[in-house]
């Protein structure tokens, strides 16, 4: 199988742009014609903006690989974590989705070894359901060879 690699969906951080161009659109129209008055509501979009910017930055430093035989999962923008699990090791994959998260195809998604102390949670991904039954997939055909 092979190589894959899984970043974090950054759709609701594209709406949550266009949601602080459109609040800084209407406060510019409402503020054209006093001079100072309602200009210091810009900071609103304008935090909105620099927030949305902070997490899409986190999400492009998220990823989950499969490759070879390990699943691995890095996060950190400074600091960075790394977990790596055995595929054969893989028992179960979980999908979580809200209903919002239904409506635009991303979920999250858990991956559990055997005895259950091991758990990786990569949130917000595109088709989460397809990437399961990929890792699925991944696993199952490294067991049927360490058992061959």
């Amino acid at each position: 199988m092979p190589e894959f690699t899984v970043r974090p969906s950054a759709k609701l951080l594209k709406a949550t742009y266009l949601l602080a161009a459109l609040l800084a659109a209407a406060i510019l129209i409402l503020a054209r014609g006093e001079r100072h008055g309602l200009l210091y509501l810009l900071a609103i979009p304008g935090l909105l903006a620099a927030w949305a910017a902070l997490r899409h930055l986190g999400l492009a430093f998220t990823r989950l690989t499969v490759a070879g035989d390990s699943l691995r999962f890095e996060s950190g923008v400074l600091s960075k974590t790394t977990r790596s699990m055995e595929l054969r090791k893989v028992q179960d994959v979980l999908v979580n989705q809200s209903l919002g998260q239904r409506l635009l195809n991303v979920g999250n998604l858990s991956v559990e070894t055997a005895g259950g102390t091991s758990r990786i949670t990569v949130l917000n991904i595109d088709r989460p359901g397809e990437i399961a039954q990929r890792i699925l997939d991944a696993a199952h055909t490294k067991a049927k060879g360490t058992s061959e």
